[in-house]
């Protein structure tokens, strides 16, 4: 039959040295990039064709480059019914640890033997960077490559370059930008993003206020707001950097040399964030100065007596010294402890895994380990149901802050330039179908909402950028029972915040200046009130945020009018600062209260215990060719980088389901090499 092999035909070429060294060389032959590997990973094997004509089943060893027959071989690799019109260009290898140096990769076709590689530089030293099983849990964001793979039905077959598949990116947000961003920087272009919103950017939402534009300056932050640096810790003296938040500064840079610099139009430049500033409001228990105004920060800690409640009672004292010394000592929250999460947050996480924190929330160590009373429970916990997972103690303990010029919103506009011709807005998703037949999902939407059969369009995998308050009220495949419960299930946070313009910034000419900085106040529904770190004492009017609460408290303020909720914080304003407030307040204002948002549905997210290491290692498998990313799939919250973090994982998922291991490589390498193994 036509495209019968046999050895002197030489049809096939494995590239993995110098030339290789096919029986019978072709000068039509192609070859590849030498190959050298490493024991107990994964490798792309390029592979070329010198018959055009040949079809047939191709099967690939390994073993001593001497061997006579397949059967001496020392593994296989795979194997493949080759077609002339479907021709993969590279394979998986996964690679034993016991692999031997020297040895050759052969191409049998039947017995016939079609190709031989020169002999393989197999290497066994120790890696230079932890691998993730020293650094993360198996439940953490990253996940062994070499795991993944011998775990998928397809790890014993050719996998097809696959650049050309049709990607969904559902979600404009963070993670979603970043995955194309991703996706064209290792050649694959063909993915569309799809946004419900009229905007790109998630739930960084700057808002300008009464029309101003950016180079104004006259803006607040209704989402995130800034970044922690480092943290200088006292009892050494050490200044450490916060290692993982350096992925927004790194996406900063990448975009400004992918639009023209720092100094362009569209450029991420950060700048520094007070975080903390003497003057600002503070929780006076409700006591206030003789003008009738709330004490400062520096007011208050120079004279606590004057400003604290008489200590509470509270149930049995001996009990409570107890329980708090057992909880202290069970935690471990230290100096070494927060230092250890800013060093490398993925140990610091397996640590906490290992200790047993997510098993546990403050009133329930209490209430069943240490077997309290519920009075002492209550008393010193208010039975609070989040697990004691403490990174945002180290992050907020940070002593150097950045944030962005000219507000986090340019982040998505640098974005845009490079996705506007992939990119369609104002389409709300309504749910995800998955073809058996062709393998294929398809995303469905409705442009009449009362149209009972959708609109749709099919692709070769959906990347879902989209939190799971929403995800939850689509239409979906039958996803894994613990998939479909993280998503069903999976806690939010709620929060609001409103902002409100003056015609000066006013505050920074009290007398104490407020310099920048957030501080409280014992206002109900108020919570912190923060003042612009930018632009410090210049002239022109400025902004306010003067509420963000968050947790239960913004339930109540999410139900207010929104003259009710803006009048609520104007009040406050004016009893923070004095009547100056009154005279200055233009009348402008931006609300934001995540819960109530059409697109979100939530803050970020917020597992209670039992979610966290529940949930996370459903997303580390792609179902129904659909992989989820987001802050909630990744186990620190609520962050830009939580976001950016899941989109490196997800494309580096999506890229070993499509047998693209050098480009999974590749982005690992250029975001996160120091801590994943592929």
């Amino acid at each position: 039959m036509k495209g019968l092999v046999t050895a002197s035909s030489a049809v096939l070429s494995l590239a993995s040295g110098a030339l290789s060294g096919p029986v019978t060389p072709r000068s039509d032959t192609l070859f590849f990039k030498p190959l050298s590997v490493i024991a107990d990973s994964v490798h792309n094997i390029h592979i070329g064709y010198g018959d055009d004509d040949f079809e047939g089943n191709v099967r690939v060893v390994y073993g001593n480059c001497d061997m006579t027959s397949h059967e001496a071989r020392h593994h296989e690799v795979g194997s493949h019914w080759i077609k002339r019109t479907e021709r993969p260009e590279r394979f998986v290898w996964i690679v034993p640890e016991d692999t031997t140096h020297g040895g050759c990769l052969h191409a049998y076709s039947g017995s016939a033997l079609i190709g031989r590689s020169t002999p393989i530089n197999v290497k066994h030293q120790p890696r230079k960077r932890e691998e993730i099983s020293e650094v993360a849990d198996a439940m953490g964001p990253w996940f062994d490559g070499v795991a993944y793979m011998q775990g998928k039905q397809n790890n014993a077959s050719y996998v097809a370059v696959a650049k050309s598949k049709k990607i969904a990116i559902i979600g404009g947000g963070m993670s979603g930008l970043l995955t194309s961003l991703l996706l064209d920087s290792v050649g694959i272009h063909d993915w569309h993003i799809t946004e419900s919103s009229q905007r790109i950017g998630g739930r960084i939402r700057t808002k300008y206020l009464a029309g101003s534009t950016p180079d104004q300056y006259q803006y607040q932050e209704m989402g995130p707001m800034r970044f922690p640096v480092s943290t200088k810790y006292t009892d050494t003296n050490e200044t450490l950097d916060i290692q993982d938040h350096k992925m927004v500064f790194q996406l900063g840079d990448v975009l400004n040399q992918m639009n023209g610099g720092n100094t362009s139009s569209l450029a991420v430049n950060f700048i520094p964030w007070i975080q903390s500033s003497a003057n600002v409001p503070a929780n006076s228990n409700g006591y206030r100065l003789p003008n009738g105004r709330i004490p400062s920060a520096a007011q208050i800690k120079a004279n606590k007596t004057m400003y604290s409640l008489p200590a509470a009672e509270g149930p049995d004292p001996e009990a409570q010294e107890h329980a708090e010394e057992a909880y202290e000592e069970f935690v471990d929250l230290t100096p070494d402890t927060l230092r250890n999460i800013s060093t490398n947050v993925y140990k610091a996480h397996k640590a906490a895994v290992d200790k047993g924190l997510f098993h546990w929330s403050e009133a329930a160590y209490l209430k069943y380990a240490l077997n309290q009373s519920a009075d002492v429970v209550d008393f010193l916990t208010g039975n609070s149901n989040d697990p004691m997972w403490e990174y945002d103690t180290a992050y907020f303990g940070a002593t150097t802050w950045r944030t962005i010029d000219k507000g986090l919103e340019s982040l998505p506009r640098a974005f845009y330039p490079h996705v506007q011709d992939r990119l369609t807005l104002g389409r709300k998703v309504t749910g995800l179908k998955h073809d058996n037949d062709t393998g294929k999902i398809s995303v469905e939407w409705r442009q009449d909402p009362f149209a009972m059969e959708p609109e749709s369009e099919e692709y070769d995998y959906a990347v879902v950028a989209v939190p799971f308050t929403k995800v939850r009220l689509w239409s979906l495949p039958k996803y894994s029972s613990l998939l479909s419960r993280a998503i069903s299930t999976m806690n939010y946070q709620q929060s609001c915040k409103v902002s409100l313009h003056y015609k000066t910034r006013f505050w920074e000419k009290l007398s104490p200046p407020i310099i920048g900085g957030c501080g409280a106040t014992d206002i109900p529904g108020i919570g912190s009130v923060c003042y612009p770190s930018y632009k410090i004492n210049s002239t022109g009017p400025g902004v306010i945020l003067g509420s963000y609460s968050s947790g239960t408290i913004a339930r109540s303020l999410a139900a207010l009018s929104t003259a009710d909720h803006v009048a609520l914080v104007q009040r406050a304003m004016v009893e923070v600062h004095g009547d100056v407030a009154t005279e200055q307040f233009t009348g402008a204002f931006e609300r934001q209260c995540w819960e109530v948002d059409e697109h979100q549905a939530g803050a970020w997210a917020a597992p209670i215990v039992g979610q966290q290491e529940l949930y996370l290692p459903a997303y580390y498998n792609t179902e129904f060719k659909t992989i989820f990313i987001g802050e909630h799939t990744s186990y620190t919250h609520a962050w830009i980088f939580s976001a950016l973090d899941s989109a490196v994982r997800g494309t580096t998922q999506l890229l070993l389901d499509m047998g693209l291991v050098d480009e999974a490589k590749q982005v690992v390498e250029t975001w996160m090499g120091r801590w994943i193994h592929v």
